[in-house]
């Protein structure tokens, strides 16, 4: 999960299989649109060995806003 580092509490839930560069992209303007010309850091991430279970558990936590705010909040 990313946090928009600003002050408002933003935050971006995705997928990728390299993780730098995924960020790279988005803090350099690129990548999803929604995250396009705004700065963003990571704040928590899961490793998984199948795309399949990645993508759940990436619709899982997009859905569930109540784990989102536990997450980010934990994290400021």
């Amino acid at each position: 999960m990313l946090k928009l580092i600003s002050k408002k509490s933003i935050t971006y839930v995705g997928y990728t299989k390299d993780l730098k560069k995924r960020i790279s992209l988005h803090n350099s303007g690129k990548g999803a649109k929604f995250t396009r010309g705004r700065k963003w850091e990571l704040i928590y991430k899961e490793k998984y060995l199948s795309k399949n279970k990645a993508i759940l558990r990436e619709s899982y936590i997009k859905k569930n806003r109540n784990l989102r705010n536990i997450i980010k909040y934990k994290n400021i």
